[in-house]
């Protein structure tokens, strides 16, 4: 008797660029909205739990700084280094979307597949350009394109976060382990549009995994 595999509907390649455009187009034209209308450091309370807040990175996803995990070489060495790996990675995660649209793998994993690559690329956008496109952002609203130049050179931009959920702050209980009496946030980190993408891409890989690699019967 035929065996029928249960693939998910897949989806086209078309689609999958026409998600990545959109994704594109709202992260960056959240972060130069900032760029150009913040300071670093300016804030715009929405509600008690969530903030619209400045601040910069140099290129890890969600506030996360590279200081924070390499400390034996310089920033700056650090920070193209960093570039030149997301590059990279961007282009081997475009090699996986076409051919999981190719083979018409399920419609899951191609969407997980295109949140991550285009969360990754509009942060390595700024990585690579906002250094030259626009002015240090210190004390002061950037400019776009101004005529004595960026704040840094190519490959040596710094990423744009805003979005700020200060969820709870307090002191933590004296009886917790390790943490007792000590002030918290939580939610901590600033992150971006890309950031959300890129997270939501692997959850969608960790809670669907089962869809997005169905098993083939022999």
């Amino acid at each position: 008797m035929r065996r029928f595999i249960f693939i998910p509907y897949s989806m086209s390649l078309k689609k999958s660029i026409l998600l990545i455009s959109i994704i594109l187009i709202i992260d960056q034209i959240s972060k130069i909205y900032i760029k150009t209308h913040f300071a670093l450091g300016d804030e715009y309370p929405i509600f008690s739990w969530f903030r619209v807040y400045f601040v910069e990175n140099d290129g890890m996803a969600w506030g996360t700084k590279i200081s924070d995990f390499i400390s034996f070489i310089s920033d700056r060495t650090a920070k193209i280094a960093l570039t030149i790996f997301r590059i990279i990675a961007v282009i081997g995660i475009a090699f996986w979307l076409f051919d999981a649209t190719r083979k018409k793998n399920s419609k899951i994993l191609i969407i997980a597949i295109a949140l991550i690559f285009a969360g990754a690329l509009g942060n390595i956008i700024d990585s690579v350009f906002y250094g030259i496109f626009f002015e240090d952002s210190h004390g002061q609203v950037a400019t776009f394109l101004p005529i004595e130049g960026g704040y840094d050179g190519l490959l040596h931009g710094k990423v744009v976060d805003m979005l700020y959920f200060p969820i709870w702050k307090g002191y933590l209980p004296e009886w917790l382990p390790f943490f007792g009496g000590k002030f918290f946030t939580f939610f901590e980190p600033v992150f971006n549009i890309a950031d959300m993408a890129i997270s939501s891409g692997f959850i969608m890989l960790l809670v669907f995994n089962k869809k997005a690699f169905p098993k083939k019967d022999s």
